[in-house]
C-alpha cells in the first residue's frame, strides 16, 4: 500500500502524520486490498473559525476510487469524522464485492441442478 501524506498551508508534523496512520489502521484492518491512499490536510483562510481545517482522501481499491473529505475547526476532529466516513464508505464496497460473487456462484448451481 502506497501512502502520501501532504499538507496545503500547513506542515504536517510528526504527530499529525501518527495520528492519521494510526486512524487509517482501522481502515485498512476492515479492507486489506489497498492499493493506495492520498491524504491532504489544508488550512483554509476563512474568516469564521468553523470548517477551516480540511481533510481529504482519495483511497484507491481495485476497481474503484474512493473519494472523503472532512472540514471541522480542529484537524484532529476533521480527521476523525473523516476516517468514519472513509470507513463506511469502504465497508459497503466491501459488501458490493463479496455479495456480487455469491450472487454469481449462486447463479452457477442454479444452472447445474
Amino acid at each position: 500500500m502506497n501512502l502520501t501524506i501532504s499538507g496545503h498551508h500547513l506542515e504536517v508534523t510528526p504527530a499529525l502524520r501518527e495520528y492519521v496512520l494510526t486512524k487509517l489502521d482501522r481502515v485498512t484492518r476492515h479492507f486489506d486490498q489497498v492499493v493506495d491512499v492520498n491524504v491532504l490536510l489544508t488550512v483554509e483562510n476563512k474568516k469564521e473559525k468553523e470548517r477551516r481545517h480540511c481533510a481529504e482522501v482519495t483511497l484507491h481499491v481495485k476497481g474503484r476510487d474512493i473519494f472523503v473529505e472532512q472540514a471541522s475547526e480542529d484537524m484532529y476532529a476533521a480527521i476523525d469524522q473523516l476516517m468514519d466516513k472513509l470507513d463506511r464508505q469502504v465497508m459497503r464496497h466491501k459488501d458490493r464485492v463479496q455479495n456480487h460473487h455469491h450472487q454469481a456462484a449462486k447463479r452457477l448451481d442454479a444452472a447445474a441442478g
